[in-house]
């Protein structure tokens, strides 16, 4: 009798290649343990594969782990040049407390050509985690410049200028890039908190709606909203807003009492229990 065809056992290469599918999937889904284990699976057989490394460095630092991404960091950093593999080694440094070093390795990747933006974005957070907001800030105008339609650098920039108190730029420049990118959330939340401390609550409050129509069940943003209702008078919306806020949410007891108590039109309580009592009686 004619034997059946056999299927070919998958090849070592093919194997990686999945583990490696499966790794990035992880990673995206937020499974990080599990993508460290894949990502470290496929490093034992091949310790200086780019893509492991990127996986492997990136799941760790999720898991306030970069001390660990470093030596497999710098050991693909000995052999390929590569601005993402030094970007990576860069946060995993600057989480390890060796802040210094970070900030050092990732001036010089700034400099590379063409430029790798990512590497502008980390530096500037390593100097802002440092206490130097001015040269982070410096940092992340050398990137708009360098690609003056990318928003999330325009974001970036314009948090590390509220930080300065610089907020007038800081609005300029998000109200630019909501115009260019009017469905991006957090640059409709950072405006909206510049407009709140501006005191300009009814252009605050639009923003925040807005956003909310994005993500409805975003409870700090409806807190925020809540906040500038409340500042505008509008009492009974301002504290609907954050009974819906606090449903089911008690991590927000904090957030919606301080928009209700601090508010100019808000209410006065003597203990934490009864603001918690009056958020959670029905409307």
């Amino acid at each position: 009798m004619p034997k059946h065809p056999t299927v070919p056992p998958a090849s070592h290469g093919h194997n990686q290649s999945q583990a490696l599918q499966r790794a990035a999937l992880a990673l995206q889904m937020r499974q990080f343990s599990e993508a460290e284990r894949l990502a470290a699976e496929v490093l034992k057989s091949s310790r200086t594969d780019i893509a492991a490394t990127t996986i492997l460095a990136r799941a760790l630092i999720a898991q306030n782990r970069g001390g660990e991404a470093i030596a497999p960091l710098e050991r693909v950093a000995r052999r390929v040049s590569d601005a993402g593999i030094e970007t990576l080694l860069g946060a995993a440094l600057g989480g390890a407390g060796r802040r210094a070093e970070a900030i050092d390795l990732l001036r010089r990747t700034t400099e590379r050509k063409p430029p790798f933006l990512p590497a502008f974005q980390e530096l500037a957070g390593q100097l802002s985690r440092d206490g130097r907001a001015a040269d982070a800030a410096a940092v992340m105008e050398s990137a708009v410049a360098l690609a003056p339609g990318a928003v999330d650098l325009q974001l970036d920039l314009a948090r590390l200028l509220i930080q300065r108190n610089a907020r007038g730029r800081a609005r300029a420049i998000l109200s630019k890039a909501r115009e260019a990118a009017p469905g991006h959330l957090d640059i409709l939340t950072t405006l909206a908190r510049v407009l709140l401390l501006d005191g300009d609550y009814a252009a605050a409050a639009d923003s925040y709606r807005h956003a909310l129509a994005l993500r409805p069940d975003d409870a700090v943003t409806r807190a925020d909203l809540s906040a500038c209702l409340l500042e505008m008078g509008d009492r009974d919306a301002g504290e609907a807003n954050l009974r819906l806020a606090l449903r089911g949410r008690p991590q927000m007891i904090g957030r919606t009492t301080y928009a209700l108590v601090h508010s100019s039109h808000g209410r006065f309580f003597f203990r934490p229990s009864a603001v918690a009592k009056f958020l959670s009686e029905p409307s």
